[in-house]
């Protein structure tokens, strides 16, 4: 059986993925930031969250040895973090400029792959962080990736509905075409690889949005050549499956759905052993602990629920974990007074209390002698701490500038209405226009997205027909009239 242990709230968008290393677990959102906990506890590390990303963050893993992790979003970029000290390591810009929808490392971290909105593919060099081969698949969005437990050859999955396996010099050597009608959403190795006179065999399991998962063997020929046969579909959820994830040993596979349903399932027999219904959006992501009895699942709804499996895996080598009483989830660990819905409108008394709030009251008067507001607040930068306010300890600058981060994506936890923030930025719009692809945006943000990534949609990735921006006076009066109501 299991049971739900904690569940983690930190995020003010969609999570999008999750992952475990042997020690950490990291999430990632469309609140531009990754979050790092320590799984003895589920307590954030002190560096978190990291902040880097311009735009909502797709996808993130770590290295084997849990010393870094790499993030995707859809600012273009790839990002590798250290786990030690939070810093950026790499940003590796994706050829082309398009939004990257996924990442994946190879088990030797020898090698990373990116895939993006167009279609495009990026093989890196881990160690070096050099650009290795490109390959493309035309007409469609990359939204899948995985290596092989041999490190040698990868999956990837697309809108398109295919599944296409590649090697390190980007060969493609096989295409399963119409894996999943419309579309595929995810795809993972399983860890093992099964041998046998001159057939070498792997499995994988894939999910996309014609509601199922199925699970493939691919076999590797010795004198060459891969053939990909589906071994079973499983029909345990009623919406579309974005995404899957196999147990450490292969034994387990666990998928979340647009039902707001988790199924763990017996891989090997194809049997449905659990159906978890804690979630109250889609289930965006999930995956289990490498080295404990945990399956974490991360949802639309803004949470990370992190669950015990009670049963059948403690002779899996897991290794025991602390009782219920430790663990603590993120509503616990939060004070509940940052809910402020439009801190630009913020007198200095609202900022002077909500420093209070954050346990930087050293910091009032300071802010009070230089007139610091709302306004003032969201555009402080660490050169402006140093030299006007004259704080001089770099850490209480960092963790007053992560806070002001934090506090600039609220407004997507506060009840705005979705059609009121921007896709691109999730803020609230003050000058919403009208691009060619028929979306509404933040003026600031489109104009700066049409000059970086060739003037594609940021909502369908088609060229836009023209740039010109057309001002939602429309929109901008209902802003202004749920402002004046809230």
């Amino acid at each position: 059986m299991t049971s739900l242990i904690c569940t983690l709230q930190d995020h003010r968008d969609d999570v999008n993925w999750c992952a475990f290393s042997g020690s950490l677990f990291a999430t990632c959102s469309g609140d531009k930031t990754l979050r790092i906990y320590n799984t003895r506890d589920f307590s954030e590390l002190p560096f978190s969250p990291l902040s880097g990303h311009g735009y909502g963050v797709h996808c993130c893993c770590f290295s084997a040895c849990g010393q870094f992790l790499a993030s995707c979003s859809t600012d273009a970029t790839t990002m590798v973090w250290s786990t030690v000290t939070g810093e950026i390591e790499a940003v590796l810009e994706h050829p082309g400029r398009s939004p990257v929808r996924t990442c994946a490392l190879s088990p030797d971290s020898a090698h990373l792959v990116s895939g993006a909105s167009d279609g495009t593919l990026a093989l890196w060099d881990f160690p070096s962080k050099q650009l290795r081969r490109t390959g493309a698949v035309s007409d469609t969005t990359m939204v899948a990736c995985s290596f092989s437990p041999c490190s040698q050859v990868f999956m990837t999955g697309s809108t398109y509905g295919d599944l296409r396996l590649w090697d390190l010099d980007m060969n493609q050597l096989h295409a399963e075409k119409n894996a999943h009608d419309l579309g595929v959403t995810c795809c993972t190795f399983a860890p093992s690889i099964l041998s046998g006179g001159q057939v070498v065999q792997f499995c994988l399991a894939s999910c996309g949005q014609d509601s199922l998962l199925k699970i493939w063997t691919i076999n590797r020929f010795i004198p060459g050549g891969y053939k990909m046969q589906l071994l079973h579909t499983l029909t345990g959820q009623s919406a579309p499956v974005l995404s899957c994830a196999y147990s450490s040993d292969g034994q387990l596979l666990v998928s979340g759905s647009v039902d707001k349903t988790v199924t763990v399932y017996d891989a090997k027999n194809a049997v449905l052993l659990y159906t978890l219904k804690q979630h109250e959006r889609y289930v965006t992501a999930c995956c289990f602990s490498p080295t404990s009895p945990l399956i974490a699942t991360g949802s639309m709804d803004k949470t990370v629920n992190i669950w015990r499996l009670e049963d059948g895996c403690s002779d899996r080598g897991g290794k025991s974990l602390p009782d219920g009483s430790d663990l603590t989830s993120s509503e616990e660990r939060t004070s509940a007074g940052r809910s402020k819905l439009l801190v630009g409108d913020w007198a200095e008394g609202d900022v002077s209390a909500w420093l209070v709030e954050e346990g930087l009251e050293g910091l009032v008067d300071k802010f009070r002698a230089n007139n610091i507001d709302g306004t003032e607040l969201l555009s402080l930068t660490k050169e402006t701490l140093a030299s006007e306010l004259l704080i001089e300890s770099v850490g209480l600058r960092s963790k007053l500038l992560r806070k002001v981060e934090e506090l600039k994506s609220d407004s997507v936890c506060s009840g705005i209405p979705d059609e009121f923030l921007c896709p691109i930025t999730r803020e609230l719009m003050r000058e919403p226009v009208i691009a060619a692809d028929g979306y509404s945006y933040e003026r600031e943000a489109i104009d700066s997205w049409i000059n970086s990534k060739n003037r594609s949609s940021p909502m369908t990735n088609i060229p836009l027909l023209t740039t010109l921006l057309t001002p939602n006076h429309t929109l901008k009066m209902a802003i202004g009239r749920w402002k004046t109501n809230h």
